[in-house]
């Protein structure tokens, strides 16, 4: 009887040990899996991490990259059109250059008109040769147009004491000028000038009656050649 009941209580501790045993297995299992599946969603959580970071940078240096070109585009097109802009600049010169070349202008500025071309008088042996033009003695005189200086001096450069100082200048297709009555001559002759280029001063010298500039056009370099000059002038497009 106590041999029995002894058996059977053994079996029961040992059934129930071994309950015991696979309870703590499972726990451990669940315990295990829980670490596992949290360690899984960390790692998936990382790499997420990871790829948006990854992106990110990308994004960035793609946004990077496309203002650094747009900014070389800008920078290319505005040095084009600076080039461009200098290259008119430089054109629109030399137009202005070759245009104030071929033209012709005022020999003095501010003036008035005083004896006019053919005009009849007694202070001159003929009819007057040229235009006269009345400013103040020492006005700066110009070269009306571009040519060579081949009269210069006294006695109207070999013209005669009427005119007293004087200046003729050889222009292109047969054409001459000339300016009388100087106060001072600042040329000499050989000497090649511009349209517009200081030749002279007026004055009172010679036949004159007032402070004056005498202007002809001529034919040839000599006295008797003369043609109307304000004619001439207003043809070539000078306001006279």
């Amino acid at each position: 009887m106590s041999s029995r009941v002894t058996s059977r209580s053994s079996r029961t501790s040992l059934l129930r040990s071994r309950a015991a045993v696979l309870a703590a297995g499972l726990g451990m299992s669940v315990v295990l899996g829980a670490g596992v599946a949290a360690a899984a969603d960390a790692t998936s959580a990382s790499s997420a991490a990871s790829a948006v970071s990854a992106s990110s940078a990308a994004s960035a240096v793609k946004a990077q990259a496309a203002a650094q070109a747009k900014a070389a585009a800008t920078a290319k097109k505005a040095a084009q059109t600076a080039a461009a802009k200098k290259v008119a600049a430089e054109k629109a010169a030399k137009a202005a250059a070759a245009k104030k070349a071929a033209s012709w202008m005022h020999p003095v500025r501010k003036y008035r008109l005083s004896a006019s071309f053919d005009q009849a008088g007694g202070m001159w042996q003929h009819k007057h040769s040229g235009q006269d033009f009345a400013v103040a003695s020492g006005t700066d005189v110009v070269a009306a147009h571009g040519g060579t200086v081949v009269k210069a001096g006294g006695n109207g450069a070999g013209d005669g004491p009427a005119y007293g100082n004087a200046i003729v200048i050889r222009h292109g297709n047969g054409t001459y000028s000339q300016y009388a009555h100087l106060s001072r001559i600042d040329v000499r002759v050989g000497q090649v000038v511009a349209t517009g280029q200081h030749i002279a001063r007026s004055g009172n010298t010679g036949n004159s009656s007032g402070p004056h500039l005498h202007f002809e056009i001529r034919t040839t370099a000599n006295y008797g050649s003369a043609v109307d000059p304000v004619a001439f002038l207003r043809a070539k497009g000078v306001t006279v």
